[in-house]
């Protein structure tokens, strides 16, 4: 018999030990009426269960992917999470764009741009969600994790946050608009300097900031870490942390000015295969040692290869070769963050990493940025030291790990 305080284990469990044709055959050959209503509640224990799992993946849903904060209207709550209008702001697709905002108790602030894939050719462009975030879907819980909670634990939880979503797949450089078979808005740029000054208001003039972002949001943080620094000029204590963003490609700078309609200030340092290390570079040469900079990836990024591949060959692909290849390149990146920085902080770190490739998990700061990941410190800590004086480096031994 079915207990009546069955439970949704106990109806799958029925299920698989008593086979439905068992039933049918207890019903309707045998025409035995108990087997008849054993089968009618079997089948309401198994439209329940169904019915749950329903609203459980719906209030999952709705704390993740269907996540959407209040609009901001009036002076902010403390610890709030609200979604900021932007008169004017375009997604790719011209749908509407929107900034995400916590206010914080301490005077502190961060500047934390998302990513979420990259175009670099009239092509990607018109391939639209292929490449990159093509609108605002989705994007809001991911502020709540990584760095962005508010675990006890985390020493950024009570600071201000000014969140930059990501869905004109220009690294949130652009002021373009590309016209083509479809239109597509790279106006990222556009986009985050008009947020950003709309929702200086709330803030005043923070003593700390932290200018920071992952994959394409790493490559926003190179290329407008100067931009940003310029919006809060009585910030004395500045760090700048680049998460995961490293691509090589010789037409960065026909891209920034044609495709994407860059600042020229921002276009114009752009002058390698490597816009992180050129744009980092610059900002060193112009703020010196009042500007903290750091640098983290994992050793085998398994995305960004996969861009690098689509670069170098028009396809996105994902091999132990190419793990090879990027783990190189990595390699050849530190060492130019080094020469051109002595004081740059790097956090080179695997996790997630495949058995048969090797290739590792890409991005950290919106998830696990608070696992040690086998150094002394997790990425969290280690930005946290740098804001507070202390600049180190870790994980440079897998650079030279070989398999």
């Amino acid at each position: 018999m079915i207990r009546k305080d069955a439970t949704a284990k106990d109806a799958f469990d029925i299920v698989l030990a008593f086979p439905l044709s068992e039933y049918i055959r207890g019903g309707f050959v045998m025409g035995n009426i108990k087997s008849k209503s054993r089968l009618k509640k079997v089948f309401i224990i198994m439209g329940i269960v169904i019915l749950v799992i329903a609203l459980g993946i719906f209030t999952l849903l709705k704390l993740t992917f269907l996540k959407t904060f209040p609009k901001l209207k009036g002076e902010p709550e403390i610890g709030k999470w609200y979604e900021v209008e932007v008169d004017g702001a375009k997604s790719s697709d011209g749908s509407e764009w929107h900034g995400i905002f916590r206010k914080g108790t301490e005077n502190k602030v961060v500047v934390y741009f998302f990513g979420g894939g990259v175009s670099i050719t009239p092509e990607t462009s018109e391939g639209g969600k292929e490449f990159y975030a093509t609108n605002m879907t989705a994007q809001d819980f991911v502020a709540q994790g990584g760095i962005g909670n508010t675990a006890e634990d985390n020493p950024f939880k009570d600071w201000s946050f000014i969140v930059i979503p990501y869905a004109t797949g220009d690294f949130h450089a652009g002021m373009g608009t590309y016209k083509g078979k479809k239109t597509v808005y790279h106006t990222g740029y556009s986009n985050y300097s008009a947020y950003v000054e709309q929702i200086k208001q709330y803030i005043g003039e923070p003593d700390t900031l932290l200018v920071t972002g992952f994959s394409a949001g790493g490559f926003a943080t190179s290329l407008l870490a100067d931009d940003v620094i310029d919006r809060f000029p009585r910030a004395e204590n500045v760090t700048v942390c680049v998460d995961s963003s490293l691509l090589l490609y010789d037409g960065w700078h026909e891209t920034a000015v044609n495709l994407w309609n860059a600042p020229t200030e921002i276009s114009d340092r752009l002058t390698t295969n490597n816009l992180v290390l050129d744009s980092l570079t610059a900002l060193h040469e112009k703020r010196g040692d009042s500007v903290k900079i750091l640098f983290d990836c994992s050793y085998r990024d398994d995305t960004l290869m996969q861009y690098q591949s689509y670069i170098d060959s028009g396809k996105m692909d994902k091999t132990k070769e190419l793990g090879d290849n990027f783990q190189r390149d990595l390699k050849e990146m530190v060492n130019g963050l080094q020469t051109n920085i002595p004081d740059v902080g790097i956090y080179v770190w695997s996790y997630g990493e495949d058995a048969n490739t090797h290739n590792t998990q890409h991005t950290i700061i919106s998830a696990n940025v608070f696992d040690k990941l086998g150094n002394d410190k997790s990425v969290g800590e280690w930005i946290y030291d740098a804001v507070n004086g202390y600049v180190k480096t870790y994980g440079l031994e897998l650079l030279d790990k070989t398999f």
